[in-house]
C-alpha cells in the first residue's frame, strides 16, 4: 500500500485524474446492463459499479476522515512504530451505534510522517490490528492540503471570516486548491482499494474531504455514500465568495445523505444550492430532499453527542478523584467558573475575559469569591491570527489579575498546557458554571461533557463529599453561535460580542437558586444521555440506508467533466426514443394521434423569438396533411399568439391556455371549456397578485384570457420562493369556494379554471376519435414541463380503459433526461424536430414534406 504522490497538480485540478484506472480483481458478479445484475464474471460494467470483492454477508461501514483515531510513537531503541487507539476520538465510538456484527474500517492520515520504506509494513500492521487504512500523504502535500487550503481558506470562510485585506486572512491560492484536490483523490483511491460497492456504506467526515464524493461517484455510480459536516456552513453571501464554490457543492451533492449539526447550517447549504446551482428542495414526509439529476440527496439535521461510558469511566479513575480534592482545596470558598477552548480566534476567549472583568468591576462583593479557570487546548492551526489571539488572552488575564487579584488569589487562572482527560473531568465536576463563548463554532461538546460530569458517579460523589441522593446541579452560559446551543434550552444563551450581557449572564448563573439549577440540569442531562454518540451514529446510518434503498431500481448515466461530474439516475424503463423505432411503428399503423407541447418542445425555451421556424411549420404541415393523422399543439400560451404563429398550418389542432380554448383546425371556431365558464374570480386574484408584485422586486404578472400567472424567476431566489409560498397559501384560502385552482410551477404561481389541464384535452381528442369510429392505434405525446406530465398520465390511463378494444402503441416522450412519467426521452428540441421529420418522411416523399435543408439534416441524422 505504498503511497502515490501527484506532482502535476494542474492536471489533477482540471479533472484529468478523474479518469481512474480500475484495479483488476476477480468478481463474483457484474452489472452487464445498467440496473441488471448478471451472474457472470467480467471486467467491468457500463454503470461504473464493478470491480470490488464482495465482503460477504457481514455488514461493513467505511469511515473516512482526515485523521485516523490512532496515537503513534516510535521506539527509540528498536526504531519500530507502535500504535494505540485514541479512545477520545469520535470515530471508534461510532461502533456503539451499530450492531455487533458490523465491521468498521477507517481511512485517514496518521499524525506522524512514515518513511516510504516503512509504509507497507505499517499499513499491514494498522489494517490487521486496528482496521485502519492509512493514506500516507506526502509531507509537502499534507502541509499544503491541511495547513494550507483547509485551515487558511475553508476554516476561516466557514467561520464567516473573509480575507478583506492581507492582514486578515489568506487570499485564495489556486495551488493550495490543487493540493486539496490531490489529497482528496488519494483518500478516494484508498477507499476504492477496500470497498465492496454493492454491500459497503461509506461515511465521510468534515470539510477536509468535500470533493472526495465526486471521485467515488465517478468510479462507482451506485456507491452508498454519506457525508457529515462538523463545522458551520456559512450563509450564501459568505460562501459565494469562494472561487471553487460550485465544485465543492457538486462534490457534496454526489453523496446520498448530507448531515449538519443545526438547521441553520442546513438552511445555508440549501440556499447556496438554490442560488448557485438553481436547485429546489422540498420536505418529503419529514425529510428534506434535493432533486439532483434524478437522484434525491437527503439532508440530515442532528447534532453529535458524547460517549457516556467513556466520560463515566474517566470519572471513576482514582486520578480523577485525587485531582477533584486538589481543586477543591485550591479554590476553597470560591465558586469555579470553567472555560475549555482551543486557542484560536473564533473561540472568544478574550471576550470571555472582558466579561469577567466587567463583572468584577460592577460587583465588588464577588472579589475573592469567584475564579475563572480557563483551560487552553493547543491550537489546531498556526499563523499570525493564533499568535495574536494568544497574546491578547495573556495580556487581558494579566490586567484582570493585577487589578482585582490579591495575595493568594487570582480571578483568572490560565491552564495553557496539554491537559489530560482525567484532569478536565475533575474541573468539570467541581465547576459551578461552565461558559462557552465562541463567536462561531460548529458544535462544541464542552457543555455536554460538563453536564455528564456534574451528574457524577458513585466514586465521584465520594470524592466530592456528597451523598448519592444529593440533588445534581449545573449552570451553562453558551454562545448563541455554537451548534449545541439549540439543544440546550435550559442554558443562558448570550451574544459573545455583547460583553455587558455576558457579564450579566455570569452573574445570573452564579446567583441562581439551587432548585432552578437542578431543574435545568435534569432537563439537559435527559437530553444528553439519550442523544449520545451511539444515537447519532445509529440515526445517521439508518437514514443513509433509507436514502440508498432505491439505488438498483434505477439506471445510471455518467456525465460532466472533471469536478463537475455527476450521475443521472432514472427509471430502468426510461430510454431515449430512437427515430427508427418510432418510424417503424408509425408506418404499421392506420390511425394516429400526435400531441405536442409548444415551448421547450418544438420551440427552444431559451429562444428570444417564440415564433416557430420554417422547418417546424413545414414538418407540422406534412404531418397534418396525412389523412391518417390528428395533430394537436397543446400549450399554456394564449390562443391569439398560437393562432398567429401557426396560421400557415391549416389542419393543425390547437389547445390554448392548457385546453381552456380548443380549435380543431383553422377553419373551425374556438371552443371554450364548459367545465368552468365563470371567470369572476380573476377580479379577486388580480389585486392580490399586484400587491405581491409590488412587494417583490423582479416579479411580474402574465395575463391570460382564462388564467393569471405570477412569475418570480427574476426575483431574489429565496425571497421569491418565500413570497410564492405565501401567495399560494393566500390564494388557496381566498379561492376555497371558487371554480378555480391554484398551482405552483417552476418559478410561477398560476390560477386557472377548475377542470382544465392538458391531460383532459388529450382525453377529449382521443374520445372524439373513438366516438367517430376511428380509434387511434398510434399515440405520440411530447412535452418538457410539469403540465405535460398530466398529459402523459392521462393518455396512459385512458387508452387502457374500456374505450379501446386494442391498446394502441404509445410514445410518451419528455424533452431532457429527468424524472418523468413518460417512457421515453429526447435530449433537445432539435431531437424532437428530427423525430417529427422522420415521421413526416414516412407519410409522404421527403421532397414534398421537408425543405431541402431539413432533408439534408434528416439524412445526416439517419446515417449517424
Amino acid at each position: 500500500m505504498a503511497s502515490r504522490s501527484y506532482t502535476n497538480f494542474s492536471d489533477l485540478a482540471s479533472g484529468d485524474l478523474l479518469d481512474i484506472v480500475p484495479t483488476p480483481r476477480a468478481l463474483p458478479r457484474v452489472l452487464k446492463v445498467p440496473g441488471i445484475i448478471s451472474d457472470l464474471d467480467g471486467n467491468g460494467s457500463p454503470d461504473g459499479d464493478s470491480d470490488a470483492t464482495s465482503s460477504g454477508c457481514r455488514e461493513r461501514k467505511i469511515i473516512v476522515a482526515n485523521m485516523l483515531p490512532l496515537h503513534a510513537k516510535r521506539d527509540m531503541e528498536t526504531g519500530k512504530w507502535s500504535f494505540s487507539l485514541d479512545k477520545d476520538s469520535i470515530l471508534p465510538q461510532l461502533k456503539d451505534g451499530f450492531s455487533s456484527e458490523t465491521e468498521m474500517l477507517y481511512v485517514g492520515s496518521l499524525k506522524v510522517e512514515i518513511d516510504v520504506t516503512e509504509q507497507e509494513e505499517v499499513a499491514q500492521k494498522l489494517l490487521g490490528e486496528f482496521n485502519c487504512v492509512p493514506t500516507f500523504l506526502p509531507q509537502e502535500l499534507q502541509k499544503r492540503f491541511y495547513l494550507g487550503f483547509c485551515k487558511q481558506q475553508l476554516w476561516p470562510l466557514f467561520h464567516y471570516m473573509l480575507p478583506m485585506c492581507p492582514d486578515h486572512g489568506e487570499r485564495f491560492d489556486r495551488s493550495l486548491w490543487q493540493a486539496y484536490v490531490s489529497a482528496n483523490k488519494i483518500f478516494a483511491d484508498k477507499v476504492m482499494e477496500i470497498i465492496s460497492p454493492d454491500d459497503d456504506y461509506v461515511w465521510v467526515h468534515d470539510y477536509h474531504l468535500m470533493i472526495l464524493p465526486t471521485f467515488l461517484r465517478k468510479r462507482f455510480h451506485r456507491v452508498k455514500l454519506g457525508f457529515f459536516l462538523h463545522s458551520p456552513f456559512p450563509s450564501s453571501e459568505i460562501y459565494r465568495t469562494l472561487p471553487v464554490r460550485d465544485e465543492i457543492l457538486r462534490g457534496l451533492l454526489n453523496c446520498d445523505l448530507i448531515g449538519f449539526h443545526t438547521f441553520d447550517y442546513a438552511r445555508h447549504f440549501l440556499s447556496c444550492c438554490g442560488r448557485m446551482l438553481g436547485l429546489d428542495y422540498e420536505s418529503k414526509r419529514g425529510y428534506i430532499g434535493l432533486e439532483y439529476f434524478g437522484r434525491t440527496v437527503y439532508i440530515k439535521i442532528l447534532p453529535v453527542g458524547v460517549h457516556m461510558g467513556r466520560l463515566e469511566s474517566v470519572l471513576n479513575l482514582p486520578a480523577t478523584s485525587t485531582k477533584v480534592k486538589e481543586i477543591q482545596e485550591q479554590f476553597k470558598g470560591m465558586k469555579v467558573i470553567l472555560g475549555v477552548d482551543d486557542m484560536d480566534i473564533f473561540k472568544g476567549i478574550s471576550l470571555k475575559l472582558l466579561a469577567l472583568e466587567q463583572l468584577l468591576q460592577q460587583r465588588l462583593q464577588l472579589h475573592g469569591k469567584i475564579v475563572l479557570v480557563q483551560i487552553v487546548n493547543p491550537a489546531r492551526g498556526s499563523g499570525k491570527d493564533v499568535e495574536e489571539a494568544k497574546k491578547e488572552t495573556y495580556l487581558t488575564a494579566k490586567r484582570i489579575n493585577e487589578a482585582y487579584g490579591a495575595a493568594g488569589y487570582e480571578p483568572v487562572v490560565l491552564v495553557d498546557r496539554p491537559v489530560p482527560r482525567y484532569e478536565k473531568s475533575a474541573y468539570y465536576a467541581v465547576a459551578e458554571c461552565c461558559i462557552v463563548n465562541a463567536v462561531r463554532d460548529g458544535m462544541n461538546l464542552v457543555p455536554y461533557k460538563y453536564i455528564v460530569c456534574r451528574q457524577g458517579t458513585p466514586s465521584m460523589d465520594e470524592a466530592l463529599g456528597i451523598t448519592k441522593d444529593a440533588p445534581r446541579t449545573s449552570m451553562l452560559v453558551v454562545s448563541e453561535f455554537i451548534g449545541c446551543s439549540p439543544s440546550l434550552s435550559g442554558a443562558i444563551r448570550v451574544n459573545p460580542w455583547d460583553v455587558d450581557a455576558v457579564a450579566d449572564a455570569l452573574s445570573s448563573a452564579i446567583n441562581m437558586s439551587s432548585s432552578e439549577k437542578q431543574l435545568r440540569h435534569e432537563k439537559h442531562y435527559k437530553y444528553v444521555s439519550t442523544h449520545d454518540v451511539a444515537y447519532w451514529a445509529r440515526s445517521f446510518t439508518q437514514d443513509l440506508e433509507r436514502a440508498c434503498r432505491d439505488h438498483y431500481k434505477k439506471r445510471c448515466w455518467a456525465f460532466g467533466l472533471g469536478l463537475g461530474f455527476r450521475v443521472l439516475s432514472l427509471s430502468p424503463s426510461f430510454r431515449r426514443l430512437l427515430t427508427d423505432h418510432a418510424v417503424s411503428s408509425y408506418r404499421k399503423t392506420k390511425r394516429r394521434a400526435i400531441f405536442l407541447d409548444y415551448d421547450g418542445t418544438v420551440v427552444p425555451e431559451t429562444s428570444i423569438s417564440k415564433m416557430p421556424g420554417p422547418e417546424v411549420l413545414s414538418v407540422l404541415n406534412a404531418l397534418c396533411n396525412d389523412p391518417m393523422n390528428t395533430v394537436f399543439i397543446i400549450s399554456g400560451r394564449g390562443r391569439k399568439s398560437l393562432s398567429e404563429w401557426l396560421s400557415s398550418c391549416k389542419k393543425l389542432g390547437i389547445a390554448a391556455e392548457h385546453g381552456y380554448f380548443i380549435r380543431w383546425n383553422s377553419a373551425a371556431e374556438w371552443e371554450t371549456s364548459s367545465l368552468s365558464a365563470d371567470l369572476d374570480w380573476k377580479n379577486t386574484v388580480e389585486p392580490i397578485m399586484n400587491s405581491y408584485t409590488e412587494a417583490t422586486d423582479g416579479s411580474s404578472i402574465e395575463y391570460k384570457e382564462s388564467a393569471l400567472v405570477w412569475h418570480h424567476q427574476d426575483a431574489d431566489p429565496d425571497f421569491g420562493s418565500c413570497q410564492a409560498k405565501e401567495l399560494l397559501a393566500h390564494l388557496e384560502s381566498v379561492l376555497a369556494n371558487e371554480p378555480a385552482v391554484v398551482k405552483r410551477g417552476q418559478q410561477i404561481v398560476e390560477v386557472k379554471p377548475q377542470g382544465v389541464s392538458k391531460g383532459l384535452v388529450a382525453e377529449k381528442v382521443l374520445m372524439t376519435m373513438v366516438n367517430g369510429g376511428e380509434p387511434p392505434d398510434f399515440v405520440m405525446c411530447i412535452g418538457d414541463d410539469r403540465s405535460d406530465e398530466d398529459m402523459f398520465e392521462s393518455i396512459s390511463s385512458f387508452v387502457s380503459g374500456p374505450s379501446f378494444s386494442v391498446t394502441p402503441e404509445i410514445f410518451a416522450c419528455t424533452v431532457g433526461q429527468k424524472p418523468s412519467k413518460a417512457k421515453y426521452y429526447l435530449n433537445y428540441v432539435s431531437g424532437v424536430l428530427r423525430l417529427l421529420q422522420g415521421l413526416a418522411g414516412a407519410s409522404c416523399p421527403k421532397a414534398r414534406c421537408v425543405p431541402p435543408q431539413s432533408q439534408v439534416s434528416f439524412e445526416s441524422f439517419c446515417l449517424s
